[in-house]
């Protein structure tokens, strides 16, 4: 302890300099604030489910307690873009959705990320029709892919994982963050 001996006062003494630095070493640790912000990012990620098919029930599946996405730190799940940070696209996106799937991307805070569930997400799934968006990417960015009709629990749980590691090694400002795609 830093107050190992007394005076004869009764009052603890000790070396600062050296007590102190010894004292650190056993309790403490340093690192970069970009890696101690990134670490808190990516352990409390608070997902927005846009679920529009079978994707979202499968989504269900993860959150439950046999797959138990609380154990990664996304189990907040929230259904107002303004208090979450990514969200799940799960499902097809037909050409109305759009302009409402970019409105709830854009009030979202920064940072935020986007996971495409689903092959209907990522490049339109097997709907090549005037009305189905081919992939959601023309829409707002993607930082995950997960695919897959549907694709598994395990699955989106391996999606938000990849996306963890993205946030780990990303800085608090992210390359993709430089080159918005504009809103229409």
């Amino acid at each position: 302890m830093l107050a190992d001996r007394k005076n004869p006062n009764g009052k603890a003494e000790f070396n600062a300099p050296d007590a102190i630095v010894e004292e650190s070493r056993e309790m403490a640790f340093t690192t970069r604030l970009d890696d101690f912000v990134n670490w808190g990012r990516k352990n409390s990620l608070w997902p927005l489910p846009f679920g529009t098919a079978c994707c979202a029930i499968e989504y269900m599946a993860v959150v439950g307690s046999h797959y138990d996405v609380s154990r990664f730190g996304a189990e907040v799940v929230r259904f107002s873009p303004r208090q979450s940070d990514c969200i799940l696209v799960l499902g097809t996106v037909v050409e109305k959705m759009g302009p409402v799937l970019r409105r709830i991307y854009d009030q979202m805070l920064d940072p935020k990320w986007v996971i495409a569930v689903g092959v209907c997400a990522s490049s339109g799934g097997f709907y090549r029709a005037y009305h189905v968006m081919q992939g959601i990417d023309e829409l707002i960015p993607v930082d995950v892919y997960v695919g897959g009709c549907p694709p598994t629990p395990e699955g989106i749980l391996y999606g938000m994982i990849q996306l963890q590691e993205k946030i780990k090694k990303g800085g608090v400002v992210r390359a993709r963050d430089r080159y918005k795609i504009p809103s229409k």
